[in-house]
C-alpha cells in the first residue's frame, strides 16, 4: 500500500496545445452535433407545412416556413463557425510542428557552436597549412632525389632489390628440435649387441 501511494506519478506529455486542440475540436463536433439535429427537424417541419397547406392551414404552414428560414440562417452562422474552429485547429498544429522544427534548428546549432569551440578557424588554417608544406617538402625530396640518381645509380638500386629478394627466397628450413624414433631405437639396442664380444675374453683371463 505504502508503495501503491508512495509512488511518483509520471509528468504528462500532454502540452497546453494539445488541450487547446482538444477543446476546439470537441466544440467543433458539437456544433456539428447541432446542425445535424436542425437539419432533421427542418426536415419535419418542411414535412408538416406541406401537410398543413393540403389541410387549408396557410397561416400556420407560413410560420413553420418563416421558422425553417430563420433556422437556415443559424445553420449558414454554425458552418461558418464550424470553419473558423477548423483553421484554428489547424494553425494551432503547423504551429506545433514548426516549434518542433525550431527545437531542431536550436539543438543543431548548439552542436555546431561546441564545435567550433572545440576547433576555431585559426586551427584549421594552420593546420591546412602545415599539411601544405609536408606535401610541399615531400614534393622537393622526390624532384632531389630524381635529379641525383644517374642511370647507373638506379640499375644499381634495381640490383640491391634483387639481390635482396633472392636472400629471402634461399632461407634455410629451421633444424628439428624432437630426436627421430629410429636413432633412439637403435642407440637402445646396441649395448646388447656388444656385450657378448667381451665375454671370451674374460673367460681367458680366468684360465
Amino acid at each position: 500500500m505504502g508503495n501503491v501511494f508512495g509512488r511518483k506519478s509520471r509528468p504528462s506529455r500532454v502540452t497546453e496545445q494539445d488541450k487547446a486542440v482538444l477543446q476546439l475540436k470537441q466544440q467543433r463536433d458539437k456544433l456539428k452535433q447541432y446542425q445535424k439535429r436542425i437539419s432533421l427537424q427542418q426536415e419535419k417541419e418542411r414535412l408538416l407545412a406541406k401537410q398543413l397547406l393540403k389541410d387549408g392551414k396557410k397561416e400556420k404552414a407560413l410560420l413553420l416556413l418563416k421558422k425553417k428560414r430563420y433556422q437556415d440562417q443559424l445553420l449558414d452562422k454554425t458552418e461558418s463557425q464550424i470553419s473558423n474552429l477548423e483553421h484554428m485547429v489547424q494553425d494551432i498544429e503547423f504551429m506545433q510542428i514548426e516549434m518542433k522544427v525550431i527545437e531542431g534548428l536550436k539543438v543543431g546549432n548548439d552542436c555546431l557552436k561546441s564545435m567550433h569551440e572545440m576547433m576555431s578557424v585559426e586551427d584549421v588554417e594552420k593546420i591546412l597549412d602545415e599539411t601544405q608544406e609536408a606535401a610541399e617538402y615531400q614534393r622537393q625530396i622526390d624532384e632531389m632525389l630524381a635529379g641525383a640518381l644517374t642511370p647507373e645509380d638506379e640499375d644499381a638500386v634495381l640490383a640491391e632489390l634483387e639481390a635482396i629478394t633472392q636472400r629471402e627466397d634461399l632461407a634455410l628450413p629451421e633444424v628439428p628440435t624432437e630426436p627421430i624414433p629410429e636413432v633412439l631405437e637403435f642407440a637402445k639396442a646396441e649395448p646388447e649387441r656388444t656385450e657378448p664380444k667381451n665375454q671370451p675374453d674374460r673367460e681367458m683371463l680366468a684360465v
